[in-house]
């Protein structure tokens, strides 16, 4: 015992040494509030904050985890911009679903969040100026592309600013009851892809019935008898549910990026990302065309979609993410071939590339 109060002791010192530096910090941060202020710079700076994170992860030695210690820094991080400014963030929601858990981890406890009943939603609450950031899902490890995201930005003028990805762990959840007691089950229609196999083992004579997000689906099933939900272990506690099963995913690596929509550009961080929007001249060998420009400067395309404009039948936009930044040299070099045999090109961001998730 007189140990173990030693290091208690030791602990508690720690503990008011940290606290000193938080304030400490706090005080250069309303100085950095005050510069950028005069200069009409905003608030959120992402690039600002990865770049951070990464030397924070460099110098690093344990026995910390690196995920713990991003945690911690963000809630900094959070606390610092509500010392400077308020921020303001819509999301798709309600309350509990996964882009709520991911705004949370991008911007912190102390962001205020507005939820939305759709994607377009978000991105009309940033546009309008009554949120300052949205949070959207993108793309699924194994569901693939929400087409809904790619859409919106047909016509709008936001722009990506951060990435986040999160892993996906989903819970079975009711209001009382066992296992054996389910009937129903209610979930998001990707959610059901992504636990199919699981509710073929272990729920085959329970029906599914969709849900508009996961925590309605959580809504739905608390109000009946032999009700079941899918959704996330944050679902559960805000709507009383009780978890009957954790980690029912049929993949354990199952992840979701989803992008951070703002009104400024993020500067070069030299891990970054660039997602472009454009439309090929209908000819032969215009797909082939477009990749070109990429080989020949070297730029590693991550990812490329099409989606139907809806304005011409059998007429495309695409949708690439390219590593590097717009102000990149080569990613410029880039860009100005593609415009050369392209109807049009838009860009949507160069922003912070998210950090890796081991599988």
């Amino acid at each position: 015992m007189a140990s173990l109060k030693g290091l208690r002791k030791g602990v508690d010192g720690v503990d008011r040494r940290i606290l000193g530096l938080l304030n400490r910090r706090m005080k250069y941060v309303a100085g950095i509030a005050k510069v950028k202020k005069a200069a009409g710079i905003p608030v959120y700076a992402p690039e600002r904050e990865d770049m951070h994170l990464r030397a924070l992860a460099s110098a690093n030695r344990g026995p910390i985890k690196a995920d713990a210690m991003r945690a911690i820094y963000r809630e900094i991080f959070s606390a610092s911009r509500a010392a400077e400014q308020g921020l303001t963030i819509a999301y798709l929601g309600p309350e509990g679903t996964f882009t709520h858990l991911a705004a949370l981890r991008r911007f912190g406890s102390q962001s205020g969040y507005l939820p939305c009943r759709s994607v377009g939603d978000v991105f009309a609450e940033v546009d309008r100026g009554r949120a300052d950031y949205g949070v959207v899902p993108i793309e699924n490890s194994t569901e693939g592309v929400v087409n809904h995201t790619l859409d919106m930005f047909t016509d709008s003028d936001l722009k990506i600013c951060a990435e986040e990805l999160m892993p996906i762990h989903h819970v079975l959840m009711a209001k009382g009851g066992t296992m054996a007691s389910i009937k129903v089950v209610y979930t998001h229609s990707n959610v059901l892809g992504q636990c199919r196999n699981w509710l073929e083992d272990n729920l085959r004579n329970a029906r599914t019935v969709a849900a508009p997000s996961t925590s309605e689906a959580a809504k739905m099933a608390g109000g009946q008898p032999g009700a079941a939900a899918i959704g996330t272990e944050l679902a559960a506690r805000l709507y009383g549910m009780k978890v009957l099963a954790r980690d029912i995913e049929d993949m354990s690596g199952n992840f979701t990026r989803f992008l951070v929509i703002g009104r400024q550009w993020s500067p070069r961080t030299g891990r970054d990302k660039t997602s472009v929007m454009f439309s090929i001249k209908d000819r032969v060998g215009a797909l082939y065309d477009m990749l070109v420009p990429f080989k020949r400067n070297r730029i590693n395309l991550a990812s490329i979609e099409s989606r139907p404009s809806r304005k011409k039948a059998w007429d495309y936009y695409f949708f690439i993410d390219c590593l590097g930044h717009a102000d990149d040299p080569k990613v410029s070099k880039a860009l100005k071939d593609l415009e050369k045999v392209c109807v049009f090109v838009k860009l949507l961001g160069s922003y912070p590339a998210a950090e890796p998730l081991s599988r």
